[in-house]
């Protein structure tokens, strides 16, 4: 047990280092960071025993983007799944989630959490395979996973408080063309229509707080009623869930647990923005970490572009947190090039969000420094510039190292203008 305070209880009184840490990083006054957390407004999700790059989530802070990892009954490669979470890592991501169900699951969980980043689990993941089937897992089982994930040094954990009785009604009462597609939200179900019980997280909230709040480990209350497509977005369920998350939210920050929330699931465009809005205001602006929304259901192969469209729009209204969706999302296990790319498509629009919420917005230095290098055509600084500038160079220079794109060429209008006004400047290679 930890004799400490909790990071909410700390910075109702004082300005820890972590905290200055992380708000440095961000541009933001420590002093202002300090109170949003102990408004549980922003988040920093660092279990005490282990050190690794803290990650700030919330009010104040640029777009975080995590990235999910783990093994499959189908597929169990350890080495693999750490191999995708260091190409995560090199690409952006700001932090992992173990999803494993297949393998040694407590092996696997110790080699991920030696990467130097924010580590989540879904204990509900390993309970059912401890269990053999969600209907067999019990409280004593759920709640004992939990503590050994809090133990061994993960900084969040998705809980499925939210998916009780009251939700599993509301599903029945406005039913849905896909049902439950949250895996963590479908156990919980089966628990409770199998058991004949509510969900224990729901009726043994407090004691979980004190679990939590004894390790400082972070709870991401999860979307499990979230809909799984665009035809169930109006649907009761995740409404339900909605309000049930806003009483769970306001009870974990009075214990002095640090909250996140995880929402909406799939739903056309137009109903990103209210949706964001309204859980915001649920829950009092507690960081709000996604899955996509996508946007979409028709482009398999693409999801990862349907989630970043999503994404940007939820950033726009309020969102905190991304959670990368990979070219293989209801396809496949994700490969490390899925991996790679589902993290840059995801930075991309945690970028575009930034753009959009953080003060300077798409004024910020890195945007006025791309177009300055553009009017000179000046293909180093572009490069420098750009997100993913070695992908960029890439393309550039496969027709040559010309001075202008070759799309244009000798017609580009960039070159023509500052010829003609005697402006651009300074070119570089």
């Amino acid at each position: 047990m930890f004799l400490m305070d909790s990071l909410i209880r700390t910075c109702e009184w004082s300005i820890p280092q972590s905290v200055e840490k992380v708000a440095l990083a961000e541009g933001m006054d420590p002093e202002r960071m300090a109170r949003a957390i102990a408004a549980g407004r922003t988040v920093i999700p660092a279990n005490p025993v282990r050190q690794h790059t803290l990650c700030g989530i919330g009010e104040g802070c640029r777009v975080k983007v995590n990235v999910n990892i783990g093994t499959s009954g189908s597929r169990c490669d350890p080495a693999l799944e750490v191999k995708k979470g260091r190409a995560a890592l090199d690409n952006g991501a700001d932090a992992l989630m173990d999803l494993s169900t297949g393998g040694d699951l407590v092996a696997i969980r110790k080699k991920i959490l030696k990467l130097d980043t924010t580590v989540g689990t879904v204990p509900i993941y390993e309970a059912v395979r401890r269990a053999g089937n969600a209907g067999d897992v019990d409280a004593d089982l759920l709640f004992k996973v939990i503590r050994e994930h809090c133990k061994q040094g993960v900084d969040f954990l998705t809980l499925h408080c939210g998916v009780n009785l009251r939700a599993l009604d509301a599903l029945k009462l406005d039913p849905r063309l896909m049902g439950v597609v949250s895996r963590g939200g479908s156990f919980h179900c089966a628990m409770m229509m199998q058991r004949e019980e509510e969900n224990p997280l729901y009726t043994e909230y407090d004691y979980l707080l004190e679990i939590l709040a004894e390790h400082d480990v972070t709870i991401s209350l999860g979307d499990g009623m979230r809909p799984g497509c665009l035809q169930d977005a109006g649907r009761l369920a995740k409404s339900v869930e909605y309000v049930t998350l806003g009483t769970l939210a306001k009870r974990a920050l009075e214990a002095g647990v640090q909250r996140m929330i995880e929402g909406p699931g799939h739903m056309p465009l137009d109903q990103v923005g209210y949706n964001i809005l309204m859980i915001k205001e649920i829950t009092d602006n507690a960081p709000l970490y996604l899955l996509g929304p996508l946007v979409t259901d028709v482009a398999p192969g693409y999801d990862h572009v349907v989630a970043a469209i999503g994404g940007a729009t939820a950033c726009q209204n309020g969102a905190d947190f991304l959670c990368m969706v990979s070219p293989s999302e209801h396809l496949a296990l994700p490969d490390v090039q899925d991996i790679i790319e589902g993290t840059r498509v995801a930075k991309i629009a945690a970028h575009i969000g930034d753009t959009v919420r953080l003060p300077e917005g798409f004024r910020m230095e890195r945007e006025v420094q791309m177009a300055d290098a553009r009017h000179r055509l000046d293909w180093n600084d572009q490069f420098r510039h750009a997100l993913y500038g070695d992908h960029a160079r890439k393309i550039h220079d496969r027709d040559g190292k010309t001075e202008t794109c070759s799309m244009c060429g000798d017609l580009c209008a960039v070159k023509m203008v500052n010829e003609l006004f005697g402006t651009g400047g300074k070119k570089g290679r």
